[in-house]
């Protein structure tokens, strides 16, 4: 009696998470995505700006004029787009989800910039039981998270793009061409993540939702000329890391116009880390894009704006990819 109690009681879960109809939310893809996601929520941060000079010695730095540079410089980028939102029925409860579509690459830059790895994924992101969904586009991949609110639902795609970004990352670099040998940078587009580690990356943040300097420390930053960096810093939030600021390029408009902000792990150690700060004011300006080219100049790196725009053409056409998502939707049929 007790086993036929449980498994009386699983098959009820089976039945209460088996999605039984799927619809695909009547929206255009070239109106965009349905949610935007470039905000970062970052907790507040406690700082240590005297990690290299004290506060009150801060002053711009340039990285000497015989310092080595790196012969190589890797770039890692993702992109991820939104292709429709789906709403599933659970037993007549509705749920949302969305089907998206993400990749990541890398591109070397030394002799010439190639694209030494990339890879393109799709997902179905919704609550517990979410089906693969094969379309005609490709097989969206089940991938469950625990709500279904469209907050929650982004958090799940960025989650899979950064650990994509792993994945094409360790395969682009073997061991014997980590940056830790002094003769190679990696730059990752965007801020590191604590829970998504690329051993040896520098992030690469390109815009200022955050102030993490105050007083002189920040009005240094303002001073910077172009390849110049401040002092290195500590951020601490739910994670540790170092971070400085250096200007790309001159720029009209703004105190902080060409600023962006770099990041290393908090383990790398301090003189290492000053050797990598030294090498991102002393190669990145030389990426730097120009505004006739790019509405992002000169902070999206050319590098990475030619990885973002291959990985987004191998992403596929938005409007076949939704036209198959309904069909697979209206053919959908649930498992028995």
């Amino acid at each position: 009696m007790g086993e036929d109690a449980g498994g009386g009681a699983g098959n009820a879960g089976e039945a209460m998470n088996r999605v039984e109809s799927l619809a695909i939310e009547g929206w255009s893809p070239e109106f965009g995505s349905p949610v935007e996601t470039e905000r970062d929520d970052v907790p507040a941060a406690q700082v240590d700006a005297g990690a290299e000079l004290p506060p009150e010695e801060w002053r711009p730095l340039a990285a000497a004029a015989d310092a080595p540079a790196p012969a190589r410089v890797y770039f890692v980028d993702g992109v991820r787009r939104i292709e429709a939102r789906v709403w599933m029925s659970h037993g007549g409860e509705p749920s949302l989800g969305i089907c998206a579509s993400y990749g990541a690459g890398v591109v070397r830059c030394g002799r010439r910039a190639e694209i030494v790895s990339a890879s393109v994924r799709r997902g179905f992101f919704g609550k517990a039981g979410v089906p693969a969904l094969v379309t005609r586009a490709g097989t969206f991949a089940a991938c469950p998270v625990a709500a279904d609110d469209i907050q929650q639902l982004v958090n799940g795609l960025q989650e899979r793009m950064g650990q994509l970004e792993i994945e094409v990352a360790e395969t682009a670099l073997p061991s014997a061409s980590r940056p830790s040998r002094g003769d190679a940078l990696m730059v990752v587009d965007g801020p590191l993540r604590g829970s998504q580690r690329i051993a040896g990356a520098t992030g690469y943040v390109k815009s200022h939702r955050v102030q993490y300097l105050s007083g002189g420390p920040r009005a240094t930053v303002a001073r910077l000329g172009p390849g110049q960096r401040t002092p290195v810093f500590l951020i601490q939030t739910t994670w540790t890391r170092y971070s400085w600021y250096l200007r790309l390029t001159e720029a009209e408009g703004h105190p902080w116009a060409g600023i962006v902000r770099c990041e290393a792990w908090h383990d790398t150690g301090l003189d290492q880390v000053k050797r990598i700060a030294n090498a991102t004011a002393a190669v990145l300006p030389r990426f730097a894009s120009e505004p006739h080219k790019d509405d992002r100049a000169p902070q999206n790196l050319y590098p990475i704006a030619g990885l973002e725009r291959e990985l987004r053409r191998r992403l596929g056409d938005t409007g076949v990819v939704y036209r198959a998502l309904r069909r697979a939707a209206d053919d959908y049929r649930p498992p028995t």
